[in-house]
């Protein structure tokens, strides 16, 4: 790690330990705790979501700005404050184009997979777990509205294990653009793009692989290649948990339509829609989106620990 770094970053015990002794850490982002979960899901499921983790022989490092430092690696208190509904307003979504400011305003703030993408491969860690990438969002042709996520996986040498683009997105147009930028999306034990909510999209991924040996070995490869870059590890939310495809749709529909009336824009889209899709589908959305994050922190800490070998 580079000296002059250490101003901004601030591992946790747990975190600086696994680094000294080499043990496999997986990265985990802040946003989906501040502003993508409803309290007390959001707590509950980050606490889960480190222990699924650590179950499975790797440290997790939840990421967030708190006081002007990127804390990599969160306790408990750090996780309730971040979740707490009063403290939401104040809590600052960080993409890469907010991170400078936000640390040197000695500000506090929640990653997105954009900035806590940045945050990882500053401190040295590969695989991040996350629910869903952002992307292309529908109407982009006129609104330009396209997530940092995904210039963010052309530049940065980190693994993002997923389950798909969130379905509020054009697929399509995400995946042009991830082509575009030489992003590959593997299909973990699918050929099929997966769609959050949903299992299928109707696009396919560009390459399909079985285990995480597999994984492991091809960003290895891609890596020692020089071929500098994220890559999408797409693992379909588990079949028991997944919403139909046409239902959640409608659904999704339904909530942008709303957006629109309401003039929602930017960075408050995602979480509005989140909302309305929970309450337009009686809170099933939210035992996917559990489900799924849970699913991700398993393959992503398997592919963490083949990849520390």
């Amino acid at each position: 790690m580079k000296p002059s770094l250490n101003q901004w970053l601030h591992f946790s015990d747990e975190v600086m330990e696994a680094k000294r002794t080499e043990k496999p850490i997986v990265a985990l982002e802040s946003t989906i705790i501040s502003h993508g979960m409803p309290y007390p899901t959001n707590v509950q499921t980050a606490k889960e979501v480190e222990a699924i983790i650590r179950n499975h022989g790797a440290v997790p490092a939840t990421i967030a700005i708190l006081n002007g430092k990127i804390h990599i690696g969160l306790s408990d208190e750090n996780l309730e404050w971040l979740g707490c509904p009063e403290n939401r307003d104040s809590i600052t979504k960080v993409s890469r184009r907010d991170l400078a400011f936000v640390l040197a305003q000695g500000q506090s703030g929640a990653t997105t997979v954009a900035a806590t993408m940045i945050c990882a491969q500053l401190a040295g860690i590969h695989v991040f777990v996350t629910g869903g990438i952002g992307g292309v969002h529908r109407g982009a042709e006129q609104t330009m509205d396209i997530s940092a996520d995904l210039n963010e996986l052309a530049q940065t040498n980190v693994a993002v294990v997923c389950a798909g683009a969130k379905s509020i997105l054009d697929i399509e147009l995400t995946l042009e653009y991830m082509e575009t930028y030489g992003v590959p999306v593997i299909g973990y034990q699918t050929t099929e793009f997966p769609a959050f909510y949903s299992r299928t999209s109707g696009f396919q991924t560009n390459f399909s692989l079985d285990s995480p040996e597999a994984l492991a070995s091809f960003l290895h490869t891609k890596w020692k290649l020089g071929l500098h870059g994220g890559a999408v590890i797409a693992n379909p939310v588990p079949e028991e948990f997944a919403m139909d495809a046409k239902e959640i749709e409608k659904v999704i529909t339904e909530a942008l339509d709303e957006a629109h009336r309401k003039h929602i824009r930017g960075k408050d889209v995602t979480p509005f829609l989140l909302d309305k899709i929970k309450e337009l589908t009686d809170g099933k959305s939210l035992e996917t989106n559990v489900a799924l994050v849970k699913n991700n922190a398993h393959v992503g800490a398997l592919l963490a620990v083949e990849l520390a070998k």
